[in-house]
């Protein structure tokens, strides 16, 4: 009798390896908005018409304390390589077309990482990580497939920034996309990978958006569903909003329709907070896109999932940044972060409502701006000029222009954001003990950066060296 007790346990952990071994790794969507603000979308604020964003993080999981960089190449680099942008050498500033910068080929990047787990990796919209020379672009760092712009803040309809056409399928020059407007072509192209996907393969799919950087534009069906807001900025950055959110419903549903949600990750993200000076809206936080402030790093996120998470439909205030979603995501494929990552693995937080594994954070370190800001716990200290959009806007005033004021500050500012999360009182005098101790950590950080890329502007890099198109093969 023991014996065969015995033989049956063998047998039933046998098949219960068996059975784990063959389970399928998730499919995994990411979203990246681009500038959305914290109070621009409907689960913040019932002004924003979002109806499939709101419906999926209700849902899901929404993330009440997920920080990003304060513009979006740094958070671009953050969610490929695990790793802050002051180690990496992008924490200043955007890629900018002439500048030969780009997150260097000795990082290996997460879709790369997700190819040798056998997933098949496709990247639709604003890759913004360098392009200047071939090896720099999306399709030779992982991704199967590629189609959208290498830099950013192109026309919406014409896909040209500074007289230069900027649009790629894989590495073939795209003009045959101009026309319709991008967030749409970037939802066809998603559907159309989702419906033609071997189901054997897991998909990574990631969808940087353009939506909702500037230019301001936006088809005027979503414009008039805002016909109450009087400023013209305003009203169209609205209608931008829920042209994104029309363009994830689509999504969604070809996700639904494929089979795919039923063994999926879906994560949404901004990559900075919302330049209010462009007609979004951050309240209550302090601050916008640009500066140290909550209102250009604290940004809007969720998760969700049929069948992955454990809890689903409420908020998650668990501490979580940019560069966890690297290993958490690796992690979640099957795979194993390599040592040394910024970024801390956080699936316990996402899926059952553990506690964070993180409880500091570096807001970013900039050897160029001479700004810092970092976080522990409740504490956030700033050292240097938090940025220029600084004002704290009392009233969510969304039909009229918003004033920006200027002013001088001190060098260290220290606030407790848990207790003050809009930023109004300024600890370091009354704290001295509390300030020297943070000023060490900060220091600490300092010791481990890399000195910013940012070389001058390359004129080998004009569009017009080039047909009138945004090129690699300059650096």
């Amino acid at each position: 009798m023991e014996r065969y007790v015995a033989s049956l346990a063998v047998v039933c952990t046998l098949w219960v390896v068996s059975v784990a071994s063959s389970v399928q790794p998730p499919h995994i969507v990411f979203i990246v908005a681009d500038d959305l603000g914290w109070n621009d979308v409907g689960f913040h604020n019932p002004q924003m018409i979002t109806p499939n964003i709101d419906s999926l993080a209700r849902g899901g999981v929404i993330l009440n304390s997920s920080y990003v960089q304060y513009v979006c190449s740094p958070s671009r680099n953050c969610f490929m390589t695990g790793y802050y942008p002051y180690h990496t050498g992008l924490q200043h500033e955007v890629i900018h077309p002439l500048i030969p910068g780009y997150v260097p080929a000795n990082f290996t990047l997460l879709p790369q990482k997700l190819k040798e787990l056998g997933y098949a990796t496709h990247a639709v919209g604003k890759w913004h990580l360098g392009f200047c020379n071939w090896k720099y672009t999306p399709t030779m760092r992982g991704f199967d497939s590629f189609l959208g712009y290498y830099n950013g803040a192109e026309g919406y309809y014409t896909h040209v920034r500074d007289d230069g056409f900027d649009f790629r399928s894989n590495k073939t020059v795209a003009k045959n996309y101009s026309g319709p407007y991008s967030a749409m072509t970037f939802a066809s192209r998603a559907e159309e990978i989702i419906r033609t996907h071997d189901k054997t393969k897991p998909l990574y799919l990631y969808l940087p958006f353009q939506s909702v950087h500037e230019p301001l534009q936006v088809p005027q069906r979503f414009e008039d569903m805002y016909k109450t807001i009087r400023t013209k900025q305003r009203r169209t950055y609205c209608g931008m909003v829920s042209a994104l959110d029309e363009a994830i419903g689509n999504i969604t549903q070809a996700l639904r329709d494929s089979g795919l949600i039923d063994n999926l990750l879906l994560v949404f993200t901004t990559d900075n907070g919302g330049p209010t000076y462009l007609g979004a809206n951050n309240l209550p936080l302090r601050g916008a896109k640009t500066t140290l402030w909550e209102g250009g790093t604290k940004g809007v996120a969720f998760v969700y999932s049929k069948t992955l998470l454990e809890k689903l439909n409420y908020t998650n205030t668990g501490m979580i940044h940019a560069v966890d979603w690297f290993p958490t995501l690796l992690r979640l494929a099957g795979g194993r972060p390599d040592p040394g990552l910024d970024g801390v693995n956080q699936w316990d937080m996402l899926s059952r409502n553990s506690p964070s594994n993180r409880q500091e954070f570096v807001y970013n370190i900039d050897d160029l701006r001479n700004d810092s800001a970092i976080r522990y716990r409740d504490l956030k200290l700033i050292y240097g000029k938090p940025g220029d959009y600084n004002d704290w806007y009392p009233l969510p005033r969304l039909d009229e222009d918003i004033q920006v004021d200027k002013k001088t500050w001190p060098l260290y500012q220290l606030y407790n954001i848990t207790a003050d999360p809009t930023e109004h009182h300024d600890l370091a005098t009354e704290f001295p003990d509390l300030l020297a101790s943070m000023k060490q950590r900060l220091e600490k950080w300092r010791q481990s950066m890399v000195p910013a890329h940012y070389p001058p502007r390359d004129p080998k890099g004009d569009p017009k060296n080039w047909g009138g198109v945004w090129s690699p093969g300059w650096c």
